[in-house]
């Protein structure tokens, strides 16, 4: 890889149009057809929300009419996640697809949803959000301008977090370490993600780190490739606590950004 500068993160002007965007009338869908939208979403034991969020997502998602495809990533679940996704996929494909990498590893997962993905855009979201409001304001601007990779900020100003305060700490504390020892500009790695998938694939493909690391390493080394990268803010409202616990995480993050420091700027 061959670093085209570190570009600062740019923020959505305040006056911009941010509308879902006038598409045009998505296709039937089918296996044939690729649609316009995928949506990457990991799971891990979330049998007493999968369901439900899928179905949830699905009836927000009717107002806007794209062609889509929703894909579980389900990794390492020790509950009835992978026997329900499986029975969603099976009632509801194409538009809901079940992979499963067979390890607990949040950032392989996520990984393997964005190369397996075959929309125009990809769309990168968490179970427990589910953020259609995003979706339509990410997408308007990736149709209406250069942009390639939209980040929403759980931190930026206009955001409104509204997990604990460790939690929001925390992510301020691991933004911080990123800009750092990674020089990174931006205010979140970990927040929802939109972009074009034929800009952002090869990007994801050359991302050595998994795990908790793997958004950062996307989102930083798109800064560094010099793509078009906008963060947005938007509204943070879980359905339910993290499942794995966040001090247990801390070793392996903090070895994992050493690591990535090197990795970022490698050839």
């Amino acid at each position: 890889m061959s670093d085209r500068g570190s570009p600062s993160t740019a923020q959505a002007p305040a006056a911009a149009d941010l509308s879902p965007p006038s598409l045009a009338p998505p296709l039937a869908p089918s296996l044939a057809a690729a649609p316009l939208v995928s949506i990457v979403i990991p799971v891990y034991n979330e049998e007493g929300i999968l369901q439900g969020s899928v179905l949830e997502l699905q009836d927000k998602l009717k107002k806007f009419g794209w062609s889509y495809e929703i894909l579980l990533c389900e990794n390492g679940s020790r509950d009835r996640t992978v026997e329900i996704g499986k029975q969603m996929e099976a009632d509801h494909a194409p538009r809901v697809r079940m992979l499963s990498i067979g390890q607990p590893n949040y950032g392989l997962a996520m990984r393997t949803g964005i190369l397996e993905a075959r929309g125009i855009f990809v769309i990168c979201d968490e179970i427990d959000l589910c953020d259609t409001e995003f979706y339509a304001r990410a997408l308007a601007l990736l149709e209406r301008s250069d942009t390639e990779l939209v980040v929403g900020s759980k931190a930026m100003v206009g955001s409104n977090d509204q997990r604990p305060v460790v939690r929001r700490l925390a992510t301020r504390v691991y933004n911080g370490l990123l800009r750092a020892v990674c020089q990174y500009s931006g205010t979140d790695t970990h927040g929802l993600k939109a972009f074009r998938r034929d800009a952002l694939t090869e990007t994801a493909r050359r991302c050595v780190l998994d795990r908790d690391v793997f958004a950062s390493e996307f989102v930083i080394r798109a800064h560094r490739e010099g793509k078009k990268v906008l963060e947005i803010p938007f509204t943070v409202r879980e359905k339910r606590p993290p499942s794995i616990n966040l001090l247990k995480r801390v070793p392996h993050v903090l070895k994992s950004v050493a690591r990535l420091a090197v990795s970022v700027r490698q050839k």
